[in-house]
């Protein structure tokens, strides 16, 4: 007579199988994890490609890094030319920039008169023509104090009728405007935008 506290083999085959959880199987991870695109199963899109410089692996040869190295140096001075430096931003920078170039000045000349001085003033040359060059160096010299004065004058009074409140120091200012007064006019960055004449 079979035991009725006996269990069939199908219960015991039951118990020794457990379900296994997902939760288990997976492995431990911190609690704000964040699960990447590819886990999630998306894929990311590829960045456009037009309007963009292709990238050469190429090493350049030595021709070609001068090359590259010039037209570097040109667009850099190209784009210092046209816009200036940090020291030429600010508006009354720009108003001093103005005074300067809706003018003539005397300084445009003192380098080209400094070597004709240079030259007349040689041992070599006869008196006469070594008195002519030190008169001539006396009337530059005064001529660029004269002018820088004037200038000076000009650019204080506009500046404080435009700018009252302005921050800047005037004797800097004055500077960079007798600075740039002796600077041949094609050589002055940034470019002058008034013609000689115009109204500032």
């Amino acid at each position: 007579m079979p035991s009725l506290f006996r269990r069939k083999p199908a219960e015991l085959v039951e118990e020794d199988v457990t379900p296994v959880t997902t939760d288990e199987a997976a492995p431990s991870r911190p609690r704000n994890y964040t699960p990447s695109k590819k886990e999630l199963g998306v894929e990311t899109p590829k960045r456009p490609t037009a309007g963009r410089r292709p990238v050469s692996t190429k090493p350049l040869t030595k021709e070609e890094a001068r090359e590259l190295r010039r037209a570097q140096r040109a667009e850099a001075s190209e784009t210092f030319r046209r816009e200036g430096g940090p020291r030429d931003r600010g508006p009354e920078r720009r108003l001093a920039r103005d005074v300067v170039d809706s003018r003539r000045t005397v300084g445009t000349w003192f380098f080209g008169g400094a070597l004709i001085v240079l030259i007349g003033s040689a041992n070599t040359m006869p008196p006469e023509i070594r008195l002519a060059s030190n008169l001539l160096w006396g009337a530059l010299a005064l001529g660029v104090v004269v002018d820088s004065v004037l200038i000076s004058r000009r650019i204080r009074k506009l500046v404080r009728q435009r700018f009252p409140k302005t921050d800047q120091r005037m004797g800097s200012l004055y500077l960079y405007a007798i600075m740039r007064s002796i600077t041949f006019r094609r050589m002055r960055a940034p470019a002058p935008q008034v013609k000689i004449g115009d109204a500032v």
